[in-house]
């Protein structure tokens, strides 16, 4: 609120000055317009006129004897001066005036005020050294009617003007009519008229400023008085004096009132005034409070003197409090003459057991205030009741108490004159029936407690709940009242009513160990093992409460070391509960029950070791306790030590024999041992430490006493095992370490380095690798190795590592005498293939059968191109053979692997390559019909198309006798690939392609031949040919001999190839002109012309074809 005031004041002077700057701006002009005329009418803009010379001369003659007339006499000289100059200036020294005058007299004027006039005179010009001067100069400018310099000094008025000169400018502009000084130092003083003050209207007359205060305010008689102007008060007073109530008791918006302003002002002739004009002296404030009330709050003693003198009401209290005058006066302890006020306000029959709306009397507030002249002053009137409560039950001796407990305890202090005035010392409060002393325990005044307890009658009285002042000093830890009480006789065993607990259990809650040593000290009938309610004695209770530092001191007292609480904890139970060390060490020193079980069957050392408390289970083993008894959750003391990550405690047992095995039920109710729990949850750091302390390593989980147990109990898996399983990789070099077997096998024969490659735990098969003693040849009940159960689980990183320790692992064979490369390629598992051609792996070894298989032969069999070429880059033989002589090469063809067949060409296989049958690869391809291995061989190599095996037979013989049904598009290759192909060259039995293909019944395959002029009547060695083989019908052959568009090669035989009859002499061989057979006359004796051949003519033919040309091939 300052700061916006203050902001809002800075607004209004900012606005005087730009209203001033305005007014200067329009001067300004209208004297420039004036200027710019009279240039304009003179003519000459020169400065050598008759007027500017005439003002250089005047401006010459100041204080010069030239022309001299009259003189000026000042109060220290004289000047000589000029009537034509005076007369010019004023109107007040015209010829009149100065016809007879050689000097005026100025000796009343000072100096500087009389020598700047001069030098205006003549020059025009004004140096105004200070505010003084120029007010003085202002004064007698007015005076000689000087107007311009009237103007000029109001002008400098005007631009010096401050807050604190605001008043005094205003007062001169009024006094010689300065209109623009007077309205700007009213606008200032208006903006700033709550900072002015008394000293700033000093000089204003009074009647100018009360017209200034109704102008300038809403109250002016408030503004006169905090003016300290009694001439303006009465003016106001005078002014108003039909409604004179309703001025002088009129608050202010800033709640102030005449009467008030001048009290503070300590003007006792105003306030004086204002009483006798109606000023109500007992009006309230908007808080209710009176003058009087506001005087004593404000620490006016002058203004409550005065209210007082003028009899004002002194029963009136406050509207909020209710407090009075007197409990004003009593909690004003530094209030001026405030004894002198409060004896007026008694003299003036205050009542001085008046209660304000919290009950404090007088006395209640002096005492709490420390005003000790007021409290003498109230004990010394006899009609002070010294037994008053308040609304919260204090009497005044209870204040005083604790005024006691700080300090105040003389024998004058305000406790011992209020015994001596006969205060109560068994004050009771009602709500539970307290006693004054157990309020003053419990507000932990101690000294005050002993004190009052020598003026008590009654020590043991009892309070609602059934407690004494001795429970209320044991509570509060105040051995002096305990001590007090004791020596007073008080009854120490007294119970309270709802716990049932002596004083004895309330300094165990209260952690009093010197309340407790009173009580061993004072030995006088305390009961050290008295029970509440919940069964608790102060000792159990002290454990219970966490406060072990009283349990050697209540054993000294003779409390029971075995005693049980309400809950059946000993003392040993409850301080291992506790965490308290110290005490359990100090209970099993003193015989303490070292199995004593809890109601849950707990034993100290179970209970120990929850709490992480090694000392008390070192000192419990020392003392030969149970080590091997489960708790309720069957787990023995060693493995709850290391569950919870106590190894120190659990190395305590070990060192004191602890079973670090420990069989227990295990799943499913089988049987194991701590290692495979530890193992079994993933608790390392537990299975390390029973591998460092000797547990057994090998064993494998067993059957229940009566065969229980899942899978668990048979899989007769190692400890090694199940690391391997889980991942457990330091627990596994701790077994390592400690030299566990790394060749143990379980249920399926596997070891652990089977279970960790099948688990894919690189670390693991490393460190198992790493041991010297590991067996490398040992199979699982499947038959695989750990490098066959890496490659089966394609954990190539295993495999390679097996190898390195075993270079002969990859070379073992199984039982059909198959290595891993051999399984490998026939699954055509391309990545295990790939992995141990990389592990350099000998890739010409065969399988060790009957057929001594190489790799590569499986690959062009099973695998794909990339299989077979990455072999060959290994070095695999590409003309390498198995036991029947095959290469790689007839094995591809066989299988169709035309990809296979060309990586193996491009590799500079054998093409020509002939296997135990002297087949080559073509006849095999042909024989098995695969058209794309036989474009690969005739069109990427130059193979041996007309190869005879030992049958005689050439691939097209094969093709023929063995074609499948793409045959004739074989054919057509060959054809296409070879067109001087010997379609006609006979195998070994005579047999031509066309009777092969013939007598297969392959009629695509014969049309294709008989187009490429294939011989028709070729015979085999059993004179066998396509004319005379025995088949069901003849259509076949009628519709190849229909298809013959040319003439037929002629075959030459030595008998007629219809008849039998032998050729001679006699018996002359002819020609079927049709189908080229060698006939004799009579079985060519038909003619018919061929057209299809151009014959057109009748030539011979047999009997088939005449037919077939007459008939067609239906």
């Amino acid at each position: 609120m300052d700061g916006q005031s203050e902001v809002k004041k800075l607004q209004q002077h900012l606005a005087l000055l730009k209203q001033e700057y305005a007014k200067l701006q329009s001067k300004y002009h209208e004297i420039e317009n004036k200027y710019d005329a009279i240039a304009a009418t003179s003519g000459d803009s020169s400065e050598d006129t008759f007027a500017a010379r005439l003002l250089s001369t005047v401006s010459t003659l100041y204080n010069s004897e030239t022309y001299s007339d009259i003189q000026i006499k000042l109060p220290d000289r004289k000047i000589n001066a000029h009537k034509l100059v005076l007369d010019a200036r004023s109107n007040l020294w015209n010829e009149s005036i100065l016809r007879d005058k050689k000097e005026l007299d100025w000796t009343e004027m000072e100096s500087d005020v009389a020598e700047a006039i001069i030098l205006w005179l003549y020059t025009n010009k004004i140096d105004l050294k200070s505010e003084d001067i120029t007010l003085k100069v202002i004064r007698k400018a007015f005076e000689f009617k000087l107007d311009n310099l009237v103007e000029s000094c109001e002008q400098f008025l005007i631009y010096s003007v401050t807050i604190r000169t605001c008043v005094k400018f205003y007062s001169v502009a009024e006094e010689i009519g300065a209109e623009n000084l007077r309205e700007y130092c009213s606008g200032l003083i208006s903006t700033h008229w709550d900072d002015l003050n008394s000293s700033d209207f000093e000089h204003m007359s009074g009647p100018l400023l009360y017209q200034m205060l109704k102008s300038k305010t809403q109250l002016p008689l408030h503004s006169a008085v905090r003016l300290q102007r009694e001439d303006v008060v009465f003016l106001c007073l005078v002014e108003n004096s039909a409604k004179l109530s309703d001025i002088v008791n009129v608050w202010s918006p800033t709640g102030e009132l005449p009467l008030d302003l001048a009290l503070r002002g300590h003007n006792a002739s105003i306030a004086v005034t204002l009483v006798q004009h109606n000023a109500d002296i007992n009006i309230r404030d908007s808080q209710g409070d009176t003058l009087l009330h506001r005087a004593i709050k404000h620490e006016d003693s002058f203004s409550a003197l005065f209210l007082l003198e003028n009899n004002c009401n002194v029963a009136l209290a406050t509207r909020a409090e209710n407090d009075s005058a007197l409990h004003l006066v009593a909690g004003a302890p530094n209030l001026e003459d405030g004894a002198k006020i409060a004896e007026k306000l008694i003299n003036k029959n205050a009542n001085i057991n008046a209660q304000n709306r919290l009950g404090y009397t007088a006395l209640h507030i002096a005492i709490q205030a420390d005003n000790r002249p007021l409290f003498v002053l109230l004990l010394a009137q006899a009609a002070l009741d010294v037994n008053l409560k308040t609304v919260d039950e204090h009497v005044p001796l209870y204040y005083a108490l604790l005024k006691y407990e700080s300090g105040d305890d003389s024998e004058e202090s305000y406790a011992c004159q209020l015994l001596g005035k006969g205060a109560h010392t068994g004050a009771l409060y009602s709500s539970n029936c307290d006693s004054l002393l157990q309020k003053v325990v419990e507000d932990g005044a101690t000294n005050a407690a002993v004190f009052l307890c020598d003026h008590l009658t009654n020590v043991n009285h009892v309070n609602g709940d059934g407690e004494t002042a001795l429970h209320a000093a044991c509570a509060k830890n105040s051995p002096q009242v305990v001590d007090k009480l004791l020596e007073l006789g008080v009854n120490p065993n007294l119970l309270t009513n709802e716990l049932r607990q002596s004083p004895l259990h309330y300094a165990v809650k209260s952690n009093s160990v010197e309340c407790v040593e009173v009580f061993i000290k004072r030995g006088e009938g305390a009961n050290f093992n008295a029970r509440d309610i919940n069964g608790e004695t102060p000792i159990s209770l002290a454990l219970n409460e966490g406060h072990k530092d009283l349990v050697p001191v209540l054993i000294r007292g003779n409390a029971d070391v075995n005693v049980r609480n309400g809950k059946d904890f000993t003392l040993l139970h409850q301080a291992i509960l506790k965490e308290d060390a110290k005490t359990a060490l100090f209970l099993l020193d003193n015989g303490a029950d070292i199995n004593a079980k809890t109601a849950e069957s707990e034993t100290p050392l179970q209970l120990a070791i929850h709490c992480r408390l090694g000392e008390v289970v070192d000192a419990l083993c020392i003392r030969g306790v149970d080590m091997s008894a489960p708790d309720r959750l069957e787990n023995c003391p060693l493995w709850a030590a290391l569950d919870s990550g106590q190894d120190d405690i659990a190395s305590i047992l070990v060192r004191h024999g602890a079973d670090t095995d420990c069989w227990g039920p295990g799943p499913d109710g089988c049987r194991q041992t701590l290692l495979h729990k530890a193992i079994d949850e993933n608790k390392e750091a537990v299975a390390i430490f029973l591998i460092q302390s000797g547990c057994d390593l090998d064993s494998p989980r067993m059957p229940g006493p009566n065969g229980e147990g899942g899978e668990e109990a048979t899989d007769r898996a190692s400890p090694l095992h199940l690391c391997c399983q889980w991942g457990l990789e330091t627990v596994v070099r701790t077994l390592i370490e400690h030299r566990a077997n790394v060749n143990s096998r379980d249920a399926d024969n596997k070891t652990p380095l089977h279970i960790a490659i099948e688990n894919q735990h690189p670390e693991i098969i490393s460190l198992l690798l790493s041991v010297p003693e590991i067996d490398l040849s040992l199979r699982d009940k499947s038959g695989l190795s750990p490098f066959a159960t890496a490659l089966t689980f394609r954990n190539n990183k295993a495999a390679q590592a097996i190898l390195d320790k075993l270079p002969s692992a990859a070379e073992q064979f199984d039982a059909k005498g198959q290595n891993f490369l051999h399984i490998a390629i026939k699954k055509g598992d391309i990545e295990s293939a790939l992995f141990l051609l990389t592990v350099r792996v000998d890739v010409n070894s065969r399988v060790q059968d009957p057929m001594l298989t190489p790799p590569l032969h499986l690959a062009a069999r099973h695998g794909n191109e990339t299989l077979v070429r990455s072999l060959i880059l290994a070095g695999a033989r590409v003309d390498d053979r198995d036991a029947q002589k095959r290469t790689a090469l007839h094995t591809a063809s066989e299988a169709g692997n035309a990809p296979a067949v060309s990586a193996l060409l491009q590799n500079n296989s054998d093409y020509d390559a002939l296997d135990i049958e002297n087949d080559n690869a073509l006849h095999i391809a042909v024989r098995e019909g695969h058209l794309n291995v036989v474009r690969a061989l005739l069109t990427e190599s130059s193979i041996d198309a007309e190869a005879v095996n030992l049958k005689g037979r050439n691939p097209l013989h094969e093709l023929c006798k063995y074609g499948k049904d793409n045959a004739a598009a074989i054919c057509e290759l060959f054809l296409e690939c070879m067109p001087e192909y010997p379609i006609n060259k006979t195998d070994i039995m005579g047999n031509s392609p066309l009777l092969l293909a013939y007598m297969r019944g392959n009629g695509n395959l014969c049309r294709v031949l008989v187009k490429a002029k294939a011989c028709l009547a070729t015979e085999n060695n059993e004179r066998v040919t396509i004319f005379n083989y025995q088949v069901p019908s003849k259509q076949l052959l009628n519709r190849l001999l229909d298809q013959l568009s040319l003439p037929a090669v002629w075959t030459n035989t030595d008998s007629c190839q219809e008849c039998g009859k032998s050729f001679s002499i006699t018996v002359r061989t002819h020609h079927c002109r049709h189908c080229g057979r060698a006939l004799c006359s009579k079985c060519s004796d038909q003619e018919v012309p061929i057209i299809k051949f151009g014959e057109n003519k009748p030539v011979r033919v047999c009997n088939i074809c005449f037919d077939v040309l007459k008939t067609g091939g239906s």
